[in-house]
């Protein structure tokens, strides 16, 4: 089985391309509504990759991010926030939470996958 990556993003649309995208590459997947489903999710398997959008209800992703800093199992993974923002201001506020790396939408999918295997190693 391929590595584990939890996928957090409020929008049907984007969690399905990208759920393609890395199934496709050989990866297993866990897809999130929001950060609040992502934590509960992470909680029954460990992930070997956060790939998460900024802005989603209940909890969003640099929340998510603290979040799963906070616990020992996920203190050390690949965080990386996938996001039509592009600030350099969120930017180092999602840097500050713990995020390794940072992708804006649209994004193309051979992008995704170039970034994810470089993290992951």
């Amino acid at each position: 089985m391929g590595k584990i990556i939890l996928t957090a993003d409020d929008s049907a649309s984007v969690r399905q391309m990208v759920t393609f995208t890395l199934k496709e590459a050989g990866y297993e997947v866990i897809e999130a509504v929001d950060g609040k489903d992502a934590l509960a999710k992470a909680g029954g398997r460990t992930p070997h990759l956060l790939l998460t959008d900024l802005n989603m209800p209940n909890l969003d992703g640099i929340g998510l991010i603290r979040a799963l800093r906070a616990t020992p199992a996920c203190r050390f993974i690949p965080m990386i926030l996938l996001t039509t923002e592009s600030q350099a201001e969120k930017k180092l506020e999602g840097k500050a939470a713990g995020a390794t790396g940072w992708i804006v939408k649209p994004f193309k999918p051979d992008q995704l996958l170039a970034v994810i295997k470089k993290v992951l190693g």
